[in-house]
């Protein structure tokens, strides 16, 4: 049983699939674990590190050639070529969008499992990329935000004056908001927050910020089963756009989260409403990866408006590479561990799992997830 852990190929991408401790792990479950010279470096994880855990370190051939290929991203095409029939690969595939892909993955007859497809069960909850990986996404836009702010966060008293705290307004209260909202009143700001869930207001409250939204009926009804936001209709739109206007206009630093699966990110601000705020104002965009919450907002950019008003559309969690890795490399082992016979120190996959099927994307040269079955 040999598991394969390749650099990532985006250079964008600053995270690694496997930490030595989850290096370890795998040995002691009687897997040969092979590392692509250089995978973690931008992680802070040196070569000598996975050899001191046991890792061999190979070429990026060697280790997509494995039979259990972990990685941070879908595989690329030339990365394809390297796999070998019938190998399992787990990532975060990114899926919805994406048909092309899925069917060249299918093609090279390898077996995918898209971790960010993981049910939101009891089981499961250790093996939740999304929440590991947004809980660090929403910390680091609060830390940009207020870094591009350029003013002190908190409220002083001091000799010369009273410098007031800063406003904090986020938008879209998951587990990113929930985490923006927490760091931002460590920081001293004064915080309030957004959702078009009904159960985020007590979250919201709870952590000490005030909740802002339009309460009307369709505002009670507004969350799947799965505990995810729903599409509003245009006429909720257009209340919460009018009173989110108004707020707005007097925040100094916006973090927006809000995304809906398999979706493009809802627009939230508008460029009429970055023209209504404060010259030094920030936006932080944490959905700008998929299209943006801003519609000023762009990827990998930070944007200046003629009214001086900054639009940060950094990824959060790359920025935070060795935490987001190390969470990422333990989520990965939890799913990983159950596909393994610990008698038998082989790869043995029950594809009857609730969690093999809710993930599996293709196998057997097909793809065989239920939602992405081409048309």
């Amino acid at each position: 049983m040999l598991i394969g852990v390749p650099a990532e190929t985006d250079p964008a991408e600053t995270r690694v699939a496997a930490s030595p401790e989850t290096v370890k792990k795998f040995i002691a479950l009687g897997a040969e674990v092979a590392v692509e010279q250089g995978a973690g470096l931008k992680a802070g994880f040196v070569d000598a590190d996975y050899q001191a855990a046991g890792a061999r370190l190979v070429s990026a051939a060697d280790a997509l050639g494995a039979d259990l290929v972990l990685k941070v991203r879908r595989p690329a095409a030339q990365e394809l070529a390297h796999m070998k029939s019938g190998a399992l690969v787990i990532a975060t595939m990114d899926p919805y969008g994406h048909q092309d892909a899925i069917e060249a993955m299918a093609r090279a007859g390898v077996s995918t499992f898209a971790m960010e497809l993981m049910p939101r069960i009891t089981r499961a909850q250790v093996m939740d990329v999304l929440s590991s990986q947004a809980n660090l996404a929403g910390y680091r836009a609060v830390i940009d935000g207020a870094a591009e702010y350029g003013r002190a966060m908190p409220m002083m008293m001091t000799p010369a004056g009273t410098v007031p705290a800063a406003r904090l307004f986020v938008m879209g209260v998951g587990v990113a908001g929930l985490q923006a909202i927490a760091t931002g009143r460590r920081l001293g700001a004064i915080v309030t927050a957004t959702d078009v869930r009904p159960a985020t207001k007590e979250q919201v409250e709870s952590l000490g910020a005030k909740f802002v939204a339009v309460e009307d009926d369709e505002f009670k009804q507004a969350e799947t089963a799965g505990g995810y936001a729903k599409e509003m209709s245009d006429a909720y739109k257009a209340k919460q756009a009018a009173l989110v206007a108004s707020h707005i206009a007097k925040q100094d630093i916006v973090v927006t989260t809000a995304l809906i699966p398999g979706r493009p990110a809802p627009k939230l601000i508008s460029a009429d409403m970055v023209k209504s705020m404060r010259a030094g104002s920030v936006i932080v965009d944490i959905a700008v990866e998929r299209g943006g919450n801003c519609e000023l907002a762009r990827a990998g950019e930070t944007v200046t408006t003629e009214n001086g008003v900054k639009i940060v559309g950094y990824s959060s969690v790359t920025r935070l590479a060795a935490t987001a890795s190390s969470l990422y490399a333990r989520n990965l082992y939890a799913f990983a561990e159950t596909l393994i016979d610990k008698a038998n120190k082989a790869l043995a996959v029950n594809w009857d799992d609730e969690l093999v099927k809710a993930t599996c994307l293709t196998r057997g040269g097909a793809v065989v997830h239920p939602n992405f079955q081409p048309k």
